[in-house]
């Protein structure tokens, strides 16, 4: 048996769907199957989906002020006032700073633009900065990807006689700023059809209401945004992302190809997975440890030479991002291993002086990946008493409204279910740190403490091949609200298993269904391979990729999970040394049993320490894992203690010190011979001349005494001081009745079938053995 590291969730798509969407689109059933579980079920609206158009998007007059806005704009561009764009600092927030004051530069605007500080001025509007801007003779502040929650500051900015225009998409609260004109998707008083863009969505709709036109050129770095903010990538914002990447793959933009060159990636092959990854890192690194303009430089850049430059300072901070990351992750697991050892808290608050605040939230992250856990992590500020920190959550524990419960601990929180941010007394973090864990046992219970694998596309073998696959990327892009599949293959034989890479941690498996075969690479899961036995069914869950090698392509799973369900048998036979098996057998929930006294004499000091069970000697329980050390004496005796424990694994190592099935029984031939040869000698001295007759005769070294035994005990033959006499008044009797040729005999067919069957053939045994259906006369050899 082996454990998935995560709870499955399996939901299966209905296949009268699936045929109805493959036979009328036209498409494979692996896409079917896709679009059917994320709920596209209508033959048109998914071939309106897969092959979306430019009339996917809205005309941005639909917003409510959108007139309004662009009227505001246009009059201080004729009035050559100075307008500033104020956006955020994160990826979101810069592609927004780029798309406007690009736009508004197309207009002959007098323009510039402004970020905040992420640790001088915080996120969002702010008045000091906003006196700085009106000391630099601004006259209209345009705020993207910020401001609908900046009712104060946008009144000071009111007091100072600014002009100020929100554009944004974070929740609405209570109350609206008193703005000039507010763009939102979801304005209270708006009917704008689609209420899930992002910060650079919302500000693309402006530029292009501005323009009097979609700004093809500039979809690229809406895309860029839309990922990185991780909104839902329906309607408009797939469109923006899908055309985004197209453009994305043959621009010319100087900082596109500079972006993939810094981060050795194939401007060609881009999809939604490298600007999540490798390119919105890049341009979140500056606004995470500091100034943020540096990414709007670069996206502005009109020359490669510039370009580059600026990519190499961003890749430069990413990488002291990464840096900072990773020595606050270490602290923070030494701060775990401090306060709580092995016993996990259900809420970890973990604070400590002097981290950066701006990568505190991915560390969040991590911990609550890896130990399923509602986690913050809080920066201290000794001199003012303060803490400021970020925190990540699971399903089933609403942050923002656990936090809620706690707001008179809090000078400052805000977020929602999953993320949040928040501020507050160093003296108040025990006292959150409790009441968030006491919370904790009110409303999460053992399942959500469990992480859980959504799949929702089941497959088999023959449905994958290259094309398939390669046909998928009709469905990217994939994320939030479209997620990329977990695919999920059903009981599958292993064909082959090994350990690969320089370290052997990870994994190679071929997996086989019937004639079908699939390729198959789990990546840092190279332990698994010691849990692998021959022909196991297993079922896998993970992503499928074309790998392309010496210009051979061929399906490829990557795994992202794996279980067995069924019983396992390691065959330990014949590895002699117990140091070559012990180190691969679990310490926990292991029973060690030997069938004979001898046999714990003989392993007690190879198994360092270990006890040793002899069966029969006290009661057995039930154990995970069972390891046979010797050979019983007979078949009852491995039925009951098998049945008994129940072991979801055997380790069978089947010592055998004096083997006997390759030296056979004599046959009647030789018995007869020499039962012959003592009745014309009458007596025969056993213990002089035994083996001297074994040898003339080409026998086996003991034959002469096991016959001598077996004439005894069927009162044939006395044995008396080394010397054998015949006796002469016998009644016929047959040789399987002595108790030696018995025992002979069944230490034969236990070694044969215990020691020399294949693998399967003994397995097969122990199946019906722990199915409680042992059929005598199919396994009559044990």
């Amino acid at each position: 048996m082996i454990q998935s590291m995560k709870r499955w969730t399996v939901e299966r798509p209905d296949m009268q769907i699936v045929e109805a969407l493959t036979k009328q689109v036209g498409i494979s059933t692996v896409q079917a199957k896709i679009l059917a579980a994320r709920g596209i079920t209508d033959p048109i609206e998914a071939e309106n989906f897969l092959y979306m158009t430019e009339s996917a998007i809205h005309d941005p007059f639909l917003f409510h002020d959108m007139d309004k806005a662009v009227k505001l704009i246009k009059q201080a561009i004729a009035a050559d006032k100075k307008i500033v764009v104020y956006g955020d600092y994160d990826a979101d927030g810069v592609t927004s700073v780029t798309v406007l004051t690009t736009a508004l530069e197309r207009l002959g605007a007098d323009v510039f633009f402004a970020i905040p500080d992420r640790f001088e001025h915080g996120y969002g509007p702010n008045k000091d900065l906003f006196q700085e801007l009106y000391a630099q003779g601004a006259s209209l502040i345009i705020t993207v990807d910020n401001g609908i929650a900046g009712v104060d500051e946008i009144a000071f900015a009111k007091t100072l006689g600014l002009q100020v225009i929100v554009t944004d998409h974070h929740e609405i609260g209570e109350m609206l700023p008193a703005a000039d004109a507010i763009i939102h998707p979801r304005h209270p008083e708006g009917n704008y059809p689609f209420g899930e863009l992002a910060g650079v969505g919302v500000a693309f709709k402006l530029a292009s209401a501005l323009l009097e036109g979609t700004p093809q050129d500039l979809i690229e770095l809406v895309a860029i945004g839309t990922v990185a903010d991780l909104v839902p990538l329906q309607g408009e914002n797939r469109y923006f992302v899908k055309e985004g990447i197209r453009r994305m793959r043959i621009s010319k933009r100087p900082a596109i190809q500079a972006l993939t060159k810094i981060s050795s990636t194939d401007q060609r092959t881009l999809n939604e997975e490298s600007l999540g990854f490798m390119i919105g890192p890049r341009l979140n690194a500056a606004g995470r440890l500091g100034d943020a303009s540096p990414a709007v430089h670069l996206l502005k850049s009109e020359n490669m030479e510039q370009a580059l430059a600026l990519a190499t300072e961003l890749d430069e901070l990413n990488k002291e991002r990464q840096a900072l990351v990773s020595a606050i992750h270490q602290e923070t697991e030494d701060i775990i291993a401090r306060m709580y050892g092995t016993d996990i808290p259900l809420v970890f608050v973990i604070a400590a002086e002097g981290w950066n605040a701006g990568v505190i939230g991915i560390v969040a992250s991590r911990i609550t990946d890896k130990y399923h856990r509602p986690t913050i992590v809080l920066s201290i500020d000794e001199e003012k008493g303060i803490a400021k920190g970020s925190a990540r959550s699971i399903p089933g524990f609403d942050l923002f409204a656990e936090l809620s419960q706690c707001a008179q601990l809090l000078t400052h929180f805000g977020g929602h279910q999953m993320a949040a941010g928040m501020s507050l007394e160093v003296s108040h973090i025990d006292l959150l740190r409790k009441q968030l864990n006491a919370q904790a046992e009110e409303v999460l219970n053992d399942d959500m403490l469990s992480p859980e694998l959504l799949i929702d596309v089941p497959l088999t073998i023959d449905e994958i091949d290259v094309d398939v696959l390669e046909s998928l990327e009709l469905l990217r892009p994939f994320g939030m609200s479209f997620e990329k599949p977990n695919y999920l293959l059903e009981d599958l034989s292993v064909k082959s298993f090994r350990k690969i890479g320089a370290a052997k941690n990870h994994l190679k498996l071929e997996l086989v269904d019937g004639e079908q075969t699939l390729d198959a690479i789990g990546f840092g899961i190279g332990h698994i391979a010691d849990e692998l036995t021959p022909a196991i069914t297993l079922s896998v869950a993970g992503d499928l990729q074309v790998n392309e090698w010496n210009g051979l392509k061929k399906p490829q799973l990557m795994i992202g999970d794996i279980r067995s369900d069924e019983w396992q048998l390691f065959d330990l036979r014949g590895v002699r040394e117990p140091s070559r098996w012990l180190p691969s057998i679990p310490v926990d929930h292991t029973s060690f049993v030997a069938f004979h006294e001898r046999t714990v004499k003989q392993f007690q000091s190879s198994l360092k320490g270990i006890a040793i069970d002899i069966y029969g000697r006290r009661p057995v329980t039930e154990v995970k894992n069972l390891v046979l050390l010797d050979i019983p004496e007979n078949e009852k005796d491995l039925q009951e203690l098998v049945l008994a424990t129940a072991p979801e694994r055997i380790y069978a190592h089947f010592h055998a010190p004096e083997s006997v099935y390759f030296d056979g029984l004599p046959n009647r031939e030789q018995f007869g011979w020499y039962y012959s040869f003592l009745k014309k000698r009458g007596t025969f001295d056993l213990s002089k001349n035994g083996e001297l007759l074994s040898k003339h005769k080409g026998w086996k070294k003991d034959s002469v005494i096991f016959m001598s035994k077996v004439f005894s005990e069927l009162g044939f033959v006395k044995i008396e001081d080394g010397f054998v006499s015949i006796v002469e008044t016998i009644e016929k009797r047959d040789l399987s009745e002595a108790p030696s040729y018995q025992a002979r005999a069944r230490q034969m067919e236990l070694e044969k079938n215990l020691l020399y069957t294949p693998h399967l053939e003994l397995k097969s045994w122990f199946d019906t053995v722990l199915k409680g259906t042992v059929d005598r006369e199919e396994h009559q050899w044990i």
